[in-house]
């Protein structure tokens, strides 16, 4: 299958580092015209356009994704530079710990502002511009904590939730003009947001046992499954949330004392 977003007018936000500024890179590699948003840039994390530097130039806009006003501004911008927007990708987002017991009132509303308002802002903004076009693609970053929380996460797993049940919304009230709208939960990508490389070996170990598929997950798994939904290939898939999680939402718990040899094997004796 041939994914082609040659062109394609592509808007990501918090694409200054981590798996934003995987997926932006990702998307100008495969031809599209790319506007970074975030807070700040910097000569480190700033998205490359491309595999070393290759391909279209990736633009940064700054943007402080939980202010409308620099929302509309960044969104204005886009247009003006490029004349339409194609995909939205709803990146950005943070996390605030703690027991509920514990957890301040800023803390919440903090939480829930980015996560929850910065894609209700970004994507109100963005859905006037794909309303106009007849077309459209707005991807939001939930989480497997939407469905399976985890004691001391009420608040990042609250936004989140709610970004699957806005998702849903939006996609009804935007399919008449043919924009789709989809929600991906990502699994437990390291970063320095969530500290997992830095783990003693057995914390890393217990997460790790959690996954069907027992590696931690790469941006560039994330950013395939984006590819794929801003393609013409995913035309029809809307109001949906997507399991990006490399198996945590399965039920089964895999063993570390797998042994593969064992089960290759096995495998060759079946007739």
């Amino acid at each position: 299958m041939h994914l082609d977003l040659t062109n394609r007018v592509v808007v990501v936000t918090g694409a200054g580092r981590g798996i934003g500024r995987t997926i932006a890179a990702r998307f100008a590699a495969d031809g599209a015209r790319v506007a970074a948003l975030d807070l700040a840039f910097d000569a480190e994390a700033a998205p490359e356009a491309g595999p070393a530097g290759t391909g279209p130039a990736v633009d940064q806009v700054v943007c402080d994704v939980v202010d409308p006003g620099s929302v509309q501004r960044a969104v204005e911008a886009v247009v003006e530079r490029h004349g339409t927007i194609d995909v939205l990708v709803n990146n950005a987002g943070i996390n605030v710990e703690g027991q509920v017991a514990d957890l301040s009132w800023d803390g919440w509303r903090r939480c829930m502002d980015v996560n929850a308002g910065g894609v209700f802002l970004v994507s109100r903004a963005v859905a006037e511009v794909m309303k106009g076009a007849g077309r459209g693609r707005i991807l939001n970053a939930a989480s497997f904590a939407a469905i399976v929380p985890s004691v001391g996460s009420a608040a990042y797993a609250a936004s989140k939730a709610a970004v699957v049940q806005f998702t849903r919304v939006l996609a009804s009230e935007l399919g008449p003009w043919g924009i789709t709208v989809n929600a991906y939960a990502p699994g437990m990508v390291p970063t320095a947001m969530n500290g997992f490389a830095e783990m003693e070996p057995a914390a890393q170990d217990r997460l790790l046992d959690t996954l069907s598929l027992r590696r931690w997950e790469s941006p560039d798994d994330v950013a395939d499954l984006l590819l794929f939904l801003a393609s013409d290939a995913a035309s029809y898939i809307t109001g949906t949330l997507i399991d990006v999680s490399g198996g945590k939402l399965a039920t089964q718990v895999p063993s570390r004392a797998y042994d593969a040899a064992a089960a290759a094997e096995a495998r060759r004796s079946v007739p």
